[in-house]
This record gives structure tokens, sequence and C-alpha cells, in this order.
């Protein structure tokens, strides 16, 4: 029947456009789902998971290069515990940094910090921070590049290796960051259909036509955080679990590492990023010094690992950085008691997400007959799911949910041969090559009074829906703006449906009430969907939420207790006979009524025989 599957289809679906102008209009947007937000954290702590086993491994791989198979020799940190080193950063347009008499390049200066004390500092926490504002390079400006270049040295020595005497490779760490970011800026070119006029702002239509629908734009933050990784850990060249691999590098010579520098941006939030323009004319930036304990580091990594989604193209990856941005909204924003509380429900939420996908599925496999089953609902959930699925292709929407979009497609497409009788007409070909798609009624349809109740009940929700669809039709052909009339088409069916398609799912409603039963329904599907509708309905009123959201939640729960009142008023008795002639107890046949009298009266007289022999 698919009870709760276009909520639940359509709050998944969220529209990410990467910066773009606030002024235009844009079409119904789905409410976002707090519960993808909780996935992603878990599916992150799963991650960690997984980093953490590679630390539980046996001895070492065997390396064939030895003699024997003898296993590789574990490293060292080539900076002890509490090494005094120096703090040099240098700024630079160049990737490659070798201007180091530069005074002008050298950003900030720090001596005599202890490696792995957590006392020091300012605050007595081990961290230093310095702020200053720079003057911005003309390249920069044009979109150019400017890097940060950081060394950590051993107290006497200098990063410069042209300093016979002063330079030492051993002790010298060196890290490279690019302090920029390029960030996609996508033009919405939209108008009203009927005028040809637009709300946007004409600066951004003359760039949008000036460089064309998508624009790389330099971005600045102006935070970041140099954490120096106090690890001892006895590393294996060759045997270091990804994504750590990425960050510690060892010494060709010696065989040893070196001490691990990571740029910590974690909680630089995608927003809180401005673009680079000529109009500015200095830049803010604040850096921190800190340790970093070797476990955090390790959520770090994991966090920003993207290794095996290397398939996907880039643009994935800012929509990436976008669904990061919530976990880290709801980490810094949300109670922690009430985020505990969201986790434990979202398991369960899941749980139950996926039996009833399990129980939808087996209860159409195993359907022998569609008495009391609206069979239009289902065509009808079809023609809803690809229309998302065109609407979220029209506007660029996240890849994942593009996939999952699709996939609940080929389920209801699936569901239409459980349904219909559907075979190939090779006799009656479409322009004499291709064969024709028949569908055809099952007898179990036809041959019933589902059939006259469910065309009743659509013939009756057309005279609501109809209006309804050329009222939404015309509001959106004079108020709102479009890409084009293909664009139009799908927006507005795609908001008509969101808007008033729980109204769908009445036909079973109507169907329930003409044959004063329910026992045909999957009730377990529908309860798991119930529980998890619920579930959303509490947290759509904890966690802050678009109205409309609220409503929608709130709609359905109205149609399930419709539900629930028609399964409390068509109570199943199990010792009534059905129109098939079955009822829910298993029956005993009467010897008396058996086929073969002979065989009836032997065992009457058998039966007799015994009570004598009592």
């Amino acid at each position: 029947m698919g009870f709760f599957d276009y909520t639940d289809r359509f709050s998944t679906v969220q529209t990410t456009e990467n910066a773009v102008d606030p002024q235009q209009q844009q079409p119904p947007q789905p409410a976002p789902n707090a519960w993808q937000v909780i996935k992603g954290v878990l599916f992150r702590i799963f991650v960690i998971w997984a980093i953490s086993s590679w630390f539980r491994r046996g001895p070492s791989t065997p390396d064939p290069n030895t003699p024997a198979g003898a296993p590789r020799v574990p490293s060292r940190n080539l900076f002890p515990k509490d090494t005094l080193m120096d703090l040099y950063v240098y700024l630079s347009q160049d990737e490659v940094f070798a201007d180091f008499n530069n005074t002008e390049a050298l950003f900030w200066f720090h001596r005599d910090l202890v490696y792995g004390d957590w006392t020091i500092g300012e605050k007595g926490d081990g961290c230093y921070e310095t702020y200053k504002e720079l003057d911005i390079p003309e390249s920069v400006q044009q979109n150019g590049s400017l890097y940060m270049h950081v060394y950590f040295t051993k107290s006497g020595f200098h990063p410069d290796p042209k300093r016979k005497g002063q330079y030492r490779r051993l002790a010298t760490v060196h890290s490279t960051r690019m302090l920029n970011k390029f960030k996609r800026r996508k033009f919405m070119k939209t108008k009203n259909l009927l005028t040809g006029e637009t709300e946007a702002d004409p600066e951004v239509i003359k760039r949008a036509e000036s460089h064309g629908p998508v624009e790389i734009i330099s971005h600045w933050h102006p935070n970041l955080t140099i954490n120096m990784v106090d690890d001892h850990t006895a590393w294996v060249k060759g045997s270091v679990p990804p994504p750590l691999d990425q960050h510690v590098k060892f010494d060709a010579v010696s065989g040893d590492y070196y001490p691990i520098v990571y740029f910590n941006d974690y909680w630089n939030l995608q927003k809180d990023h401005f673009p680079i323009n000529d109009t500015l004319t200095t830049l803010p930036l604040r850096l921190s010094y800190c340790p970093l304990s070797l476990w955090r580091w390790q959520l770090y990594a994991a966090q920003n690992a993207r290794s095996p989604w290397n398939f996907l193209p880039d643009d994935t990856y800012e929509q990436s950085d976008d669904d990061q941005d919530s976990v880290k909204v709801a980490l810094l924003e949300t109670n922690p008691y009430l985020l505990g509380l969201t986790i434990v429900v979202s398991i369960v939420h899941s749980i139950f997400e996926f039996l009833a996908f399990k129980n939808d599925i087996q209860f159409w496999n195993s359907r022998q007959s569609l008495e009391g089953l609206s069979v239009r609902s289902i065509i009808f959930g079809v023609f809803q799911s690809l229309v998302v699925l065109l609407y979220i292709l029209d506007n660029e929407t996240n890849f994942v949910v593009q996939v999952s979009v699709f996939i609940g497609l080929l389920i209801d497409l699936w569901k239409i041969t459980k349904v219909m009788d559907v075979k190939l007409d090779r006799e009656n070909k479409i322009a004499g090559v291709f064969p024709r798609l028949v569908f055809k009624d099952k007898s179990t349809y036809v041959q019933s009074s589902t059939k006259i109740y469910d065309d009743m009940a659509f013939r009756y929700l057309s005279w609501l829906l109809y209006p309804l669809f050329g009222c939404y039709a015309i509001y959106s052909l004079l108020y709102v703006e479009h890409k084009g009339w293909y664009s139009w088409v799908l927006s507005m069916l795609y908001g008509f449906l969101l808007t008033f398609g729980f109204i769908t799912m009445t036909p079973q409603l109507f169907i329930n009430y003409k044959m004063k039963s329910v026992a045909h329904l999957p009730w377990r599907m529908l309860t798991y969907k119930a529980l998890n509708t619920f579930i959303d309905d509490l947290f759509a009123f904890v966690i802050k939420m678009p109205m409309m959201y609220r409503i929608g939640c709130l709609r359905d729960d109205v149609v399930f207790f419709v539900y629930l009142y028609q399964r409390w008023i068509y109570r199943v008795d199990p010792n009534r006979f059905n129109e098939f002639g079955t009822s829910g107890v298993e029956r005993v046949p009467d010897v008396t009524e058996t086929a073969d009298p002979a065989l009836a009266a032997a065992i009457t007289d058998k039966a007799e025989g015994e009570k004598k022999n009592d």
C-alpha cells in the first residue's frame, strides 16, 4: 500500500545549491531531515571503530625483502617526549617555499615549545595563539592561492636547508596548507515564465552571463589550528591503517617517523567562509597551536577521510561538507542529554525503518489475493516516485539522495508486477520494432468488489484533487520563478505532491469502510512506519524545523489514527468466515462429512468399540 512512503521519501530529499544568491526565488524545498544528521554521526562512529580495530591486530606483516620473511622493525618518533621546539610559520603564494630570508613572509615565530606538554600556554592548556590582519596580494584577489608553510625544529636549529650547521633534516618537521578554499557558486537563471522578469540581483545575472552557470570562487576562513599529535606509537612502515597513513611520514634513511602535524579546521563551518574579491583589502587570520592526543586525532582523521568515495565528482564533496556542517551544528548547539537521547532513538528509528522495508517486501512478495487493497494507490505511488526523481535530478541534489530515490522507484515498479499482470506483446510492436508492454488487472482484483470501491474512491478524490491541482499550477506559474517550462512542470508537480500527496492515502480508508474490514492490510509494515512517524513528530517539535514540516508529520498521524479507528470498529473475529469461505481458526473436518462413507462408518464403529472397552 505504501503508507507513509510519501512523507519519508519527500522529507529526505534536500536540494543543495552551493552559494546560491539568497534573493533568487526557489521552488518549494523539502524540509531538512534530522535523522540524516544522526545517521551520519552513527556512520562515522562505525568508521572510527573500524580504524581502532586495526590497532589490535597481530604482529606486523613480514617483509619479503628481509631474510626468512622477518617482520619489519618498529619505528620511533624522531621527537622524543618533552623535546624543546621552535615554531616557524611562513605565508607565501608559492606551494614550495624557499624564501626563508624574507622577513615579511614570516607570519609567526614561537620559541621553546615543549612537545607533549599540556600545561604550558596562556591558559595552561598547552595552547598558544596569534592574530594578524593580512594584506591581500592582487593575485589572491583574482582567485589566486595563499599557502601556509609550518616548520617545527628542535631548539637551536633553523628550517632553512642553506644554513650550514643550523639545519638538520631529522630535527625539522615541515607541512604545508593552502589557506584559501575554492568553492563552486552555482547560478540559477530563473525567471517568471509569463512576464520574463526576475527578482534576482542584476549584478548576479551579469556574472552568470559572463562566468557561466558555475563559477569557482576563492573563500577564506579566519581561524585555523595547528595541532602537534602527542604520539609515540611504534608505527611500522607500510602497516599504518588508513586514513592515518596519509599523515604519518617516515624518514627514508633512518626508518623513524616525524611528529604528526595536523591542520585542524573541523569546527570551521562552511557558512563562516566568505568570498575573497577586490572589495577586500585585508584578511583576518587567527592561528592557534595546541597539542592533540592520538585518540582525538583518530576522530578528526576519520571524519575527514574521503578515500572510499574517490569515484564521486568534486561537487559531491562540497555537498558532503554541507552535510558535515549539520552534524557539527548538532554537536555544538544541542543539549548533551538531548543529543544522547536523539542518538538512541535514531537507532530505534533505523531498526523500525529496516523492519518496515523488510515486511513491506515480504507482504507483496507473498500476497496471493488483492482483495481489499488499492491498486490505483500503488500505480499513483510510481508516478510520485518518478516525479521526485526527475525533480531532484533537475535541481542537482545530493548524489546519495538520488540513488536512494532511484532505488525506491525500482521497488515501486516491482510492486506493479505484483498487483498487475505485466506481459510483452510481441505481435503488436511499437514502430514495428519494440515489443509492447501490456498491463492487465489481476483476476483477484477484477472479480472482487475492491476494484469498484477503488474506482469510486479515486473518482471522489478527483473532485478534490483536480481543483487543488489547477489552483496550485496557476499560483506556481504566477508567483514562482523557474528555469524553464520543464522545470515549472516538475516543481509544480513536486510541490503539489508534497503539499497534498497525503490525500492519496485516503482511498484505502474508503475501501476499508466499504468492506468493513482491515484484515487485508500489511499491519506490521504500517506499525513500524507509524512508530517512525511518531518519532519524527517528537523531534519535529523539539528540534528547530519549518512549520510546514511539522504540519506534514501531524497530517500523517491523523491518517494513521483513522486506520487505528477502523481496526477498532472492524475487529477481527477468527471464527467468522470471510467472503472466501475461510476463517482464522483451523477447522477439523467432521468425519461424517468425509467423501468416503465406508471410511466414516469404520471410524465410527471403532470409536464405539473403544467406549465399550473403557
